[in-house]
């Protein structure tokens, strides 16, 4: 990937996890990158890491609050002077699996709001400037919107939302702006030990990790993607294709 040197990303959920990777590796290729988070400490301790390896920032930041997510995005243009990309990373990913028929319309709402409305809300507040950079969006989704497993109604929901709006955007923002999606499958973050089982069910071999996520976000993000848009990308080691049946 040629050098992003000059540029400004927004890292959505950048304090942990695959944002983490994400924020990471675009700093490496030489962006400026706001650490946007919803955690306070967690996101400063991971910008302040960021900081010692180039130019970051932390912005706290809830997504599914619009005066929040239209503040953050002042401070990328205050600090940046300009925005390049954005990472829709930011979601509540460990929801309780609650039946439907017991599911309170609150935990509905409120995973909505930051799973799928906040990637609304920062695309809404960045527009204009990813248009005068001919920048780019990335949403990062997951295989549920392709799979499901029981009593995951809000999240599966959230993240095929997020697909839906991934292209909407790209046929609204485009030319100018670029607006793909990342699917990822499991990806570990370092929270529990695998096992080699958990590794050879993949068809790939091995279960995920963040820089795979990054790597991939990265070159979306990039000059050499410049015909791709409105698209969704599975990251998942071949789950998704792979049969299974109980025998």
């Amino acid at each position: 990937m040629r050098s992003a040197k000059h540029k400004v990303a927004i890292v959505t959920g950048a304090a942990r996890g695959i944002g983490a990777g994400i924020a990471g590796h675009l700093l490496d290729a030489g962006y400026a990158v706001v650490v946007a988070d919803n955690d306070a400490r967690a996101g400063r301790k991971a910008a302040a890491a960021l900081a010692a390896r180039g130019k970051a920032w932390f912005v706290e930041c809830d997504v599914a609050d619009e005066r929040q997510v239209a503040a953050c995005v002042a401070s990328a243009v205050a600090r940046g002077r300009r925005i390049d990309a954005v990472v829709n990373n930011a979601a509540l990913a460990r929801a309780p699996r609650i039946p439907v028929e017991k599911l309170p319309l609150a935990t509905w709402n409120r995973t909505l709001a930051v799973n799928l409305t906040g990637a609304l809300l920062m695309a809404k507040h960045t527009a204009p400037h990813l248009a005068r950079t001919r920048g780019a969006i990335v949403n990062i989704a997951s295989t549920r919107v392709l799979q499901s497993e029981a009593n995951t109604e809000p999240y599966s929901a959230s993240k095929g939302g997020l697909v839906a709006l991934t292209h909407a955007l790209a046929i609204s923002l485009g030319p100018k702006v670029r607006v793909n999606c990342v699917s990822p499958g499991w990806i570990h973050v370092g929270t529990g030990r695998l096992r080699r089982g958990d590794h050879v069910q993949h068809p790939a071999g091995r279960v995920g990790t963040p820089a795979d996520i990054a790597e991939l976000v990265a070159f979306l993000l990039s000059d050499q993607a410049g015909f791709i848009t409105g698209q969704n990308f599975v990251a998942d080691g071949g789950m998704t294709r792979k049969m299974i049946y109980l025998e």
